[in-house]
């Protein structure tokens, strides 16, 4: 368990961090004019976080931890689709609704805010 912690102490607020700072709400313009090599330097990034994770903790329990590993596989499948088709990414993200970011980032952020909860709550589990 102090392995799973240990992870999602950095991924929790990470994707807090990163799902916030994305959020439409507070950059509405921010899949406007993004550019393929940089859909793809954020793949690569993705990737190696997602496979890190993935090899570091692969727990398929049904408690929390399970979330942890979810967010490793997540990353790392976005991360490939962001490398190999970073052309046909951008241009679906732009001409996605803002209200299904907010959607699928609220998901997220609630996400995000249980692994950081469970990583630094005293509890037990």
């Amino acid at each position: 368990m102090s392995n799973s912690r240990q992870i999602a102490g950095l991924v929790g607020p990470a994707i807090v961090a990163m799902v916030v700072s994305e959020f439409p709400l507070v950059q509405p313009h921010l899949y406007d004019a993004q550019i393929p090599p940089v859909v793809y330097l954020s793949g690569v990034l993705m990737f190696v976080a997602g496979l890190a994770i993935v090899r570091a903790h692969s727990v398929w329990a049904r408690n929390w931890t399970v979330l942890v590993t979810l967010s490793g596989w997540f990353f790392l499948i976005l991360g490939l689709i962001r490398m190999f088709a970073a052309s046909q990414y951008r241009q679906a993200s732009a001409n996605t609704s803002s209200v299904v970011f907010m959607v699928l980032e609220g998901c997220l952020l609630i996400i995000g805010l249980i692994i950081s909860y469970k990583a630094y709550s005293t509890g037990g589990s």
